[in-house]
Order: C-alpha cells, then structure tokens, then sequence
C-alpha cells in the first residue's frame, strides 16, 4: 500500500520491506553536533524501538541528519515511528535546555524560547528507500558507516560510536543492539 506525499513522494508500506530512511535537522543546522545530543537521540530510538517493535538493522546518527535501516514496525508505519522518535527527541532536548541544573549538563539548543530561535528541532519531511536485496542491504549499511568518514569527523568508522558499525565488523558492543541484516551477526555477503 502506498501513502501519497506532497510533490509525488510515495511511500510503500506493508510488504515486508527494509527500510533505509533519512531525515535532517531543522535547516540541516548541526543539532545533533554535541556527543550529550546524540546519545540522547540513540535513548530516545531505544525506547520507540521497543515501543513500535521495528527491527534496527543499522544506523548512524551525524552531526545534522540520521541515516536509520529498519524493518516494518508491528505497531504503525515507518511514518509513524519517525514522528513519535522526532517528537521524542525534540521534546527531550527542549526539556534538557530549559533544565536550569549544572551549565555542563545543559543541552545548548537555540529553540524558540526568545527571539532569534528556532522553530524546530528537525525538518518535517524525511527519505525513505525500501530495500529488499542482501546487494541493497549491503550498500545501504557501507554507506551509513563511511558517512562520518566522508564528512572528515573521523578517519575510520570505529571510531564514530553513534553507528553500527562495530556490530558487523568488530564484535564488541554498540550503542543499540542490532537486529542484523537477515538476523546474521556480520554484513551479509
């Protein structure tokens, strides 16, 4: 079944499909640039993981957008684990900003609050790609992972924590537990 968006994006739910989906912050603006700020978007993707029951089979989070690879949730849409997962990182970091405890501990987010604020945490649109091949699932995860070193933030992907790449290719622990690719521990061949 397809859900029609503006400008003829379509959307194609219910077949079982892997999902790879990417979605920016507010303008592309590095919301996410702050170490405290990505570990709270990976708390956040835990529990709405839990919640909508969705198979993460890859991520990376980077300094202004999110690279997710995911199976059909049992509970909704993609569509709708990405609204409750924006509403929930949005609403956390404009709690932790307006938390008055420690000036360390503040998440610094310009929301609106006063003038010259944002609007918003992310952009409301998002991208998604369903995959359905081992070849696909492959590409899609080689990509996320070298995105930390292409935008130079690090010189190898062991070394950016906010992706998933250490659960295919180091046997250590990640962040998130990863569902794998076809429930395999290692990149499908």
């Amino acid at each position: 079944m397809g859900f029609a968006m503006p400008k003829g994006l379509k959307r194609y739910y219910g077949r079982g499909d892997l999902h790879f989906i990417t979605f920016s912050c507010y303008r592309r603006l590095p919301l996410l640039g702050k170490a405290r700020t990505r570990n709270l978007f990976i708390k956040v993707l835990r529990e709405i993981r839990a919640r909508y029951g969705f198979a993460l089979v890859g991520y990376v989070v980077m300094p202004e957008h999110v690279h997710l690879l995911i199976g059909e949730p049992s509970k909704g849409t993609p569509s709708s684990v990405l609204k409750a997962l924006k509403a929930g990182v949005s609403r956390r970091a404009r709690n932790k900003r307006r938390n008055k405890g420690a000036p360390g501990k503040q998440l610094e987010l310009p929301f609106r609050e006063g003038a010259g604020g944002l609007p918003r945490f992310w952009q409301r649109r998002f991208y998604d790609f369903n995959v359905w091949s081992g070849k696909k699932i492959r590409e899609k995860l080689e990509y996320m992972h070298r995105n930390p070193v292409t935008r130079k933030l690090v010189a190898h992907p062991r070394e950016w924590p906010w992706s998933s790449w250490t659960f295919y290719y180091k046997d250590a622990a990640c962040l998130l537990e990863m569902d794998g690719a076809n429930g395999r521990p290692k990149v499908p061949k």
